[in-house]
């Protein structure tokens, strides 16, 4: 009885709780959950009265008692088919459901078995971040957007050590293991921004290692995909507004796009950054920063900016200025225009998204 009031305080539905199911692969999976503990309750009164009755039957009434052993039973036919019986019915029980869930949401879809309405995306992990690739040129970091309601296909890699795939509010836990395909499938049921992260310990930033699903319906989600797809046309070369242009060749000065790709900085179409660092590409669309540690406003893009190992201890990102730079402050908002006007005047629309779980 102890245990009730503070359980009584907890919130099942969080942003990271697999009884907060969102999706049919995580709602089979709860159930599973569900029959399982449900089932260990009579197990769980068993045990506790014949522990009961046992402490309250065989209790010493004297000190005679308490110096004698209590009647032997050997043999016992009855009782001894009961105790074997009883937990083959528990494994049964356990069992049954146990494989026909895993073989229903766990197993792999043959490449052959994939349909036209299937969303395909590579996710790749690295130290510490995750890109997503659509194909067609359409790659992202640490933000997956999918389409309610269609089935999602997500072919798993890992770049260096090994990670997990992880979001509960849509599916269970897979590994993504180095130069060994994996795969994961899922797909949700309604808008909202779903919480994932490495669920495999892989040293350094593990702890920060963030992702978000962003869920959006079939017109926000075919809009989202093609202002990337017109992101490379679009060209980046000459802005309007001072700051911005200043801040576009800045990213060039700091070396930034020596590892950031941004489709469309140069007007010849030259390409800039490295497949293995977080493509920028369209960043002003975006939801979060630092790996979805923080949201994406203009605050919290400069301060990624300025002081990186402090908002993502132990990550790869350089400071680029020293602690008494007076240019640093200039700079740094010149950067975070530039980044945050990208895919800003491509007229996209951003995905209508309603309640998220991460405003909760």
């Amino acid at each position: 009885m102890a245990v009730l009031p503070p359980l009584a305080a907890c919130d099942f539905g969080g942003p990271q709780s697999v009884l907060d199911p969102q999706g049919p692969i995580a709602q089979a999976q709860q159930d599973l959950f569900l029959w399982t503990y449900y089932l260990s309750w009579p197990v769980m009164i068993l045990v506790v009265a014949v522990i009961a009755y046992s402490m309250w039957k065989f209790r010493a009434k004297s000190v005679e008692d308490a110096k004698a052993l209590p009647h032997q039973t050997h043999g016992h036919t009855t009782l001894e088919i009961a105790w074997t019986l009883i937990p083959v019915v528990l494994v049964i029980l356990v069992a049954v459901p146990t494989v026909r869930t895993l073989f229903a949401t766990e197993s792999t879809i043959a490449a052959s078995q994939y349909t036209d309405d299937d969303v395909v995306i590579r996710a790749t992990g690295y130290q510490w971040w995750f890109k997503f690739d659509y194909g067609d040129g359409v790659v992202t970091s640490s933000e997956m957007h999918i389409p309610v309601g269609r089935r999602v296909i997500v072919e798993l890699d890992a770049a260096d050590v090994l990670h997990s795939f992880w979001v509960p509010n849509l599916a269970g836990k897979r590994d993504m293991i180095p130069n060994q395909a994996n795969q994961v499938w899922f797909s949700a049921d309604r808008p909202g921004v779903f919480y994932g992260q490495c669920a495999e310990l892989c040293l350094g930033a593990h702890a920060y290692m963030r992702f978000r699903v962003i869920a959006s319906e079939e017109e926000d989600y075919r809009a989202w995909l093609a202002s990337f797809r017109d992101a490379g046309a679009t060209v980046q070369t000459v802005q309007a507004d001072p700051q911005i242009e200043r801040g576009r060749q800045l990213v060039a000065q700091k070396g930034c796009i020596a590892c950031h790709t941004i489709d469309g900085y140069y007007a010849d179409g030259t390409p800039v950054g490295g497949s293995e660092f977080p493509n920028l590409t369209n960043f002003g669309l975006r939801l979060t920063v630092a790996t979805s540690m923080l949201d994406a406003t203009p605050e919290n893009v400069a301060r990624w900016i300025r002081y990186p190992d402090a908002v993502k201890p132990g990550n790869r990102m350089p400071t680029l200025w020293t602690g008494d730079d007076p240019n640093a402050e200039e700079e740094v908002a010149a950067i975070t225009a530039y980044l945050l006007s990208l895919g800003r005047d491509s007229g996209a629309a951003t995905a209508t998204l309603g309640e998220t779980h991460g405003n909760r």
